[in-house]
C-alpha cells in the first residue's frame, strides 16, 4: 500500500466515477481500475461497490477512506513544511449536536490562531447521526454529543461499530431553556406538569428521527405541545414568540444567546453526560487537545 495508492483512491471518491478520477490523475481508466482492485486485495476489503450504474463507496470502505484521507492530508502539511518551504496551514474540524457552548468553545480555540496568517477551520453544528458519521469519515477529528442512561446502549453499538469511542467530560443535571418572558422563569425549580402547557421544542433528526438519537432528554414523554425546528435560533425565536422551551445542560453562553433567556433546574433524577467521540485509539491532534481543553473548562461554569 502506497502514498500513491491512497491518492487514487480518495479521487476516485470524491469523482464518483473510475473515468473521471482517471483524467484527473493523468491515467487511463484500465490502469487506474487494476490500481484499485490490487489495492483491495492488499488490504482485504472491498472499498467500492461497482455496478453498471457506476460506483459507490461501501461501508468498510468509508472507514479505509478516513485513514486514507488523514494520512495524505498529514503527509501534504509535512510536504509544505519541509519540502516546499511554506508556512504549515493549520487544520481542524468538529462536530456538535446543537450546543451553544460547544460553539463557544470553537470560538476561543479560533482566537488563539488570530495572529496566524494561515488555518483552516470548520464547525459543524447538526443531526445526532451526522456528528458520528462525521467522525467516522474523519470529515471531522471529533464530535460532541451527550449519552445517558435511556440512550447509552443504542450509541454505544453504534459507535463500536464505527471504531468511535466516547470520551465522558462532565455529568450535568436537567434544567428548562427558557426566555426570561417566560411565566415559569422565577421559578426555582420546575416539574413536567409546570410545562404541560407550554410548548416543547427539540431538534428535528430527520430520517433518523428515532427517540435514542433525540439532543433532549425524556425524549419520550408524551408532550401535549411539540415543535420539531432544524435550527437553534429558530428555537429561541420560538421561546420568545410562544413560551417555548427546551431541555439542557444548563450551560448558559449569554454572550452567544443573549440575555434573555435563562435556565431552570427540572424537577428531576435524570442526568445527562456530555462527551466527545473520536476514533479509537487514534490520538488527538493538538488542535484537536486544545478544543477539548476549552470544553473542560465548562465542567466549573454549570449551573
Amino acid at each position: 500500500m502506497t502514498l500513491q495508492q491512497l491518492r487514487q483512491v480518495i479521487m476516485v471518491s470524491d469523482c464518483g466515477s473510475m473515468n473521471e478520477a482517471a483524467k484527473r490523475l493523468f491515467l487511463t481508466q484500465p490502469s487506474l481500475s487494476a490500481a484499485i482492485k490490487a489495492l483491495e486485495k492488499e488490504v482485504g476489503i472491498e472499498i467500492f461497490s461497482r455496478s453498471n450504474r457506476g460506483i459507490v463507496v461501501t461501508s468498510e470502505g468509508e472507514e479505509f477512506l478516513g485513514y486514507a484521507r488523514q494520512i495524505s492530508e498529514q503527509y501534504q502539511l509535512m510536504e509544505d513544511k519541509y519540502l516546499a518551504g511554506t508556512a504549515q496551514k493549520k487544520k481542524f474540524s468538529v462536530s456538535m449536536q446543537h450546543y451553544t457552548f460547544a460553539v463557544e468553545a470553537f470560538i476561543r480555540l479560533a482566537r488563539q490562531y488570530e495572529a496566524d496568517n494561515k488555518y483552516e477551520f470548520a464547525v459543524h453544528e447538526t443531526k445526532t447521526m451526522e456528528v458520528i458519521e462525521n467522525v467516522k469519515n474523519q470529515t471531522s477529528e471529533l464530535g460532541v454529543l451527550y449519552r445517558n442512561d435511556f440512550n447509552a446502549r443504542v450509541i454505544g453499538k453504534i459507535l463500536r461499530e464505527a471504531s468511535l469511542e466516547f470520551i465522558p467530560l462532565f455529568d450535568c443535571n436537567i434544567f428548562v431553556f427558557l426566555a426570561k418572558s417566560n411565566p415559569l422563569a422565577g421559578k426555582a425549580l420546575i416539574s413536567m406538569e409546570d410545562l404541560r402547557d407550554y410548548p416543547c421544542c427539540s431538534f428535528d433528526q430527520g430520517e433518523r428521527n428515532s427517540f435514542y438519537f433525540a439532543e433532549e432528554v425524556l425524549s419520550t414523554y408524551d408532550y401535549r405541545k411539540h415543535i420539531k425546528v432544524n435550527d437553534r435560533s429558530t428555537m429561541l425565536n420560538l421561546m420568545l414568540g410562544l413560551n417555548g422551551y427546551t431541555l439542557c445542560s444548563g450551560i448558559i453562553c449569554q454572550e452567544l444567546n443573549g440575555p434573555e433567556y435563562t435556565a431552570v433546574p427540572l424537577d428531576t433524577k435524570e442526568k445527562m453526560t456530555i462527551g466527545y467521540i473520536k476514533k479509537r485509539r487514534m490520538p488527538l491532534s493538538e488542535l484537536g487537545r486544545r478544543y477539548v481543553s476549552e470544553l473542560q473548562r465548562y465542567e466549573n461554569q454549570r449551573l
